[in-house]
């Protein structure tokens, strides 16, 4: 019969992290000091991030230990599984062979605890009492709230106004693990109420959240700040995906001509795709395609410039694609995209061709992301969806050339918590969003002059 799962034992769990930095054919600019324009020391960083992350936030070492605490913690659902999408390939009559590495088995149901974990371990480590955060679709919140609760850490999440209202359980799941959560923009910091009251009905983003949660961080001194995305850092602790990867594609036998991987802030993407950029250092056809809402085209159509991770202007700036720390997106279902930045990782690596980019519309993605549930059985997450549209893209361009390209993608999370949006699209009542031009001209013209 043939193998549906590629399955790794405990034993095989990666023991190293690995910095793709030490590889990157173009290393991602300095971050910068927005008073100063000189480049962030680690007492710049210091306020709200303890040394142990700061230290891998700047680190060229190719390799980085893993914690014995932590893989104890990660040991509880990984390594994941790599599935083979049989019937999703034969419901496209396509000749490519389709593959996902399966993250949405974690306790909280994506890829974010990969770093959540090992975030709140080394917070726990530093002597912080608590921990502050954003959430777009409540993904990261509820794997922070998870890893909090696992190591004795208080949590507040400031979520996204507009997922606050659309995902109820998200929230209900960040309370069962004992922390806080509110939407953004809030009452309770000055970022939060500056944007209310010149926007009473804002729906929130990620970068108003990050300024909530970063206030909050700086204004308490036993609290520490923790992204779900975006740094070096996040990026270095998702490599486990990719990772084991590259040994469940060996037992398969097969290398992979095309990697995917939905992309908001660059951490699931990051994760997946950073082991293979030495080979695509030695295989230029190897392609690494990354994947956004047409809404909110960071990659496709940003600029790639010095920016403010958050709306509030409280973070370094850093070199990445940016559609203005000003740009709220539409209220698409896929939250944890609705990002105005990326990962300068990830903008890096686009924007000197190592990676690719494309933009998907609400619908076609949701359309993708039913066939999916229809197929394989597993109903995925908005987000998540982009990933499998780009993947059912390729695959048509294969029944056309008859090339049999193998073809994976990272199925960075469920869609349990989504129903909502899928009620929405079955009744109809989903729509796209036209490229909010207006909006991103007058958001990029606010961008830092350096």
């Amino acid at each position: 019969m043939a193998l549906h799962r590629y399955l790794l034992g405990e034993d095989a769990l990666p023991k190293k992290w690995y910095n793709v930095l030490a590889d990157m054919p173009t290393k991602p600019a300095p971050y910068l000091n927005p008073a100063t324009k000189k480049p962030v020391g680690p007492e710049d960083l210091s306020a709200i991030f303890p040394m142990d992350l700061i230290a891998q936030e700047v680190s060229a070492d190719r390799w980085i230990d893993i914690p014995e605490e932590v893989l104890e913690v990660l040991g509880l659902w990984r390594p994941t599984p790599l599935h083979r999408a049989w019937r999703l390939e034969q419901a496209l009559g396509t000749p490519a062979r389709i593959y996902y590495k399966n993250e949405s088995v974690s306790p909280p149901g994506s890829h974010k605890p990969n770093t959540s974990v090992a975030q709140a371990f080394y917070n726990k480590k530093a002597g912080m009492k608590r921990l502050s955060t954003e959430t777009g679709a409540g993904q990261w919140g509820s794997a922070l709230a998870f890893a909090c609760n696992y190591y004795g850490l208080e949590c507040k999440v400031y979520m996204v106004k507009v997922s606050y209202e659309q995902k109820p359980y998200r929230r209900s799941m960040i309370h069962s693990w004992g922390a806080n959560v509110i939407p953004s923009p809030s009452n309770e910091t000055n970022a939060g109420r500056e944007i209310l009251a010149r926007h009473p009905d804002s729906p929130g983003s990620l970068g108003i959240a990050i300024s909530e949660a970063v206030e909050d961080a700086a204004t308490h001194g036993d609290t520490n700040y923790s992204l779900g995305s975006v740094l070096n850092h996040v990026v270095l602790h998702q490599t486990v995906v990719g990772l084991e990867l590259k040994k469940q594609m060996e037992m398969a036998g097969e290398k992979p001509d095309i990697l995917i991987g939905c992309t908001g802030g660059g951490s699931n993407f990051g994760g997946l795709v950073a082991p293979y950029v030495p080979d695509k250092l030695e295989n230029p056809d190897l392609r690494i395609i990354a994947v956004e809402p047409s809404s909110c085209p960071t990659l496709t159509k940003g600029a790639f410039a010095y920016d403010f991770g958050d709306t509030a202007q409280m973070t370094p700036l850093m070199q990445m694609f940016t559609l203005g720390h000003d740009f709220v997106p539409p209220g698409i279902h896929a939250g944890g995209l609705r990002y105005h930045g990326m990962s300068p990782i990830v903008s890096a690596l686009v924007n000197d061709g190592t990676a690719e980019a494309v933009a998907g519309d609400q619908l076609e993605v949701f359309e993708s992301g039913v066939l999916f549930a229809r197929t394989e059985g597993i109903i995925p997450a908005p987000e998540t969806s982009h990933a499998i549209w780009a993947a059912v893209q390729e695959a048509k361009k294969c029944n056309e050339t008859g090339q049999e390209k193998v073809i994976c993608f990272n199925l960075s999370g469920h869609g349990h918590f989504d129903m909502g949006a899928y009620d929405a699209y079955f009744a109809g009542q989903l729509q796209d969003y036209p490229y909010p031009e207006d909006a991103i001209k007058e958001s990029m013209a606010a961008l830092p002059k350096l």
